[in-house]
């Protein structure tokens, strides 16, 4: 690897620890899903060690003007309503190209973030049942928009921590059949 590469992953897990950092603070300031006794009791998050190869810079292929309005049923019974915005096809190691749909909140012209809920092989086993959430950052050139998909990011939802909380389900479209051993895990 030459010294470029060597600066630029560097720099991906120096911005990488300064996420996880500030997520572990927003839980200790009481900004997290902890209360009572599970938030005094907070040790951090546990997460798998970052890897680049789940992490990447992909084009959006828009699903039309309107994002199409899509019910996703929630751990409590509700249901929420997001827009599915586009779909990305990350090459995922062990499997290869898998398409996924990107949703955003219904209304939004030109989101600066989509959401991607998912479920995989370590769902259950190593981490959270029901499944983890991304939030991926959308970059616009004109009409044409690339998206910030890095499962190293991938976080448990508020569910994981406790009862009171309405999570949407992933789609069984994201029912992944490959361990992502990126982002929250439980801990060991």
């Amino acid at each position: 690897m030459n010294d470029l590469h060597v600066q630029e992953a560097g720099a991906y897990a120096a911005g990488l620890l300064a996420w996880w950092a500030a997520r572990e603070q927003a839980f200790r300031e009481g900004r997290g899903p902890l209360r009572g006794a599970a938030l005094e009791g907070f040790a951090g998050l546990s997460r798998y060690v970052p890897d680049p190869a789940w992490a990447w810079t992909l084009p959006v292929q828009r699903l039309g003007d309107f994002p199409a309005e899509v019910q996703f049923p929630a751990t409590d019974g509700a249901v929420k309503w997001w827009g599915a915005f586009g779909q990305v096809t990350p090459a995922l190691p062990g499997v290869g190209p898998v398409t996924l749909t990107l949703y955003t909140p219904l209304g939004e012209e030109r989101p600066a973030q989509a959401f991607l809920p998912f479920r995989d092989v370590t769902s259950g086993q190593e981490t959270y049942g029901l499944g983890r959430y991304l939030d991926v950052p959308l970059s616009w050139a004109g009409e044409s928009v690339s998206a910030q998909l890095d499962f190293n990011r991938a976080y448990f939802p508020s569910c994981a921590y406790g009862e009171g909380f309405s999570c949407p389900l992933p789609p069984q479209e994201h029912w992944l059949s490959v361990a992502v051993r990126a982002g929250e895990r439980l801990p060991e």
